[in-house]
């Protein structure tokens, strides 16, 4: 009989191991993902401004070293990432396809102008920068024409400021959450160690002597969850790399993963110390309510 009732309390004591290690490692995994996202948010809201171009378009009469020379000072300026030029043919070429019909034939001749696209950097891809930038390009003789499209660069950067925001109130709400969970967790996987407590409390036991055992077993659960929720992060990354590796690259994983075992570890022992608080506060009728 006493061995079947140390069987089944061993059983007891493992489910709620485990129940402690998969919660810490599911919370933990998420918050991994949180992280994720605010470390590379900068990063994916540059790819989005660096992908605005601002068309510039050249005169007729202009020659290719002259060309050459414009697009050299341009991608040595501070606010160009790249610049690709499109002779008139090729532009002609371009729309010819887009719109399916030999329009230089019916013409007779090609109206297009040579152009340079210029991809900006994040930094200046705002509207206010743009109009400097403009201003100061037109005054090139090469220079016929400056275009981009102002509706969607104001478009692009309201998205990026709502969508941080967005991502700031979602981490903030589920870090709270995260911690509620684990700490409701912890406290009543020990809910059942209050007997035990308050017997230790009877003996003479101090309440540091007490919490010890339990904050190190609660760490080591903690850091093996955290261990568990890096393995699916790992795997994570490695099919968000897949898809988006044109993209995003995701670097800082060694941060990202670190943060995560500090956060196990740290909330585990933290919940577990407030949770043996709560039980040594209690006297022996209140154990049983």
């Amino acid at each position: 009989m006493a061995n079947r009732s140390q069987a089944v309390s061993k059983s007891q004591l493992t489910g709620s191991y485990l129940s402690i290690t998969i919660s810490i490692a599911l919370v933990i995994f998420m918050l991994g993902l949180i992280a994720l996202m605010v470390i590379n948010a900068r990063r994916l809201s540059d790819y989005a401004k660096e992908n605005i171009a601002i068309s510039v378009f050249l005169t007729s009469d202009e020659n290719e070293m002259d060309i050459i020379r414009l697009q050299k000072e341009l991608d040595a300026s501070k606010f160009v990432t790249e610049t690709i030029y499109v002779s008139k043919e090729e532009a002609a070429k371009q729309l010819r396809d887009e719109l399916g019909e030999d329009f230089v034939g019916f013409l007779g001749f090609n109206p297009l102008l040579s152009s340079l696209d210029v991809k900006l950097k994040a930094d200046y891809a705002n509207t206010d920068s743009l109009a400097v930038i403009k201003a100061q390009l037109e005054k090139n003789k090469l220079v016929k024409e400056i275009y981009y499209q102002k509706s969607q660069v104001d478009l692009v950067n309201d998205n990026v400021k709502n969508i941080s925001l967005v991502l700031l109130i979602f981490s903030l709400l589920f870090i709270v959450i995260a911690v509620a969970l684990i700490n409701n967790t912890i406290r009543l996987a020990f809910y059942s160690k209050r007997f035990i407590i308050n017997t230790m409390q009877l003996v003479g036991a101090t309440s540091a002597f007490i919490r010890k055992p339990f904050i190190i077993r609660s760490s080591y659960f903690g850091a093996l969850g955290s261990l568990f929720a890096i393995l699916f992060m790992i795997i994570t990354i490695y099919f968000i790399q897949s898809a988006l590796a044109d993209i995003i690259i995701i670097q800082d994983k060694l941060l990202i993963f670190s943060i995560m075992l500090v956060l196990g570890v740290g909330l585990s022992a933290v919940s577990t110390f407030f949770a043996v608080n709560r039980f040594l506060r209690l006297n022996t009728n209140q154990l049983y309510y």
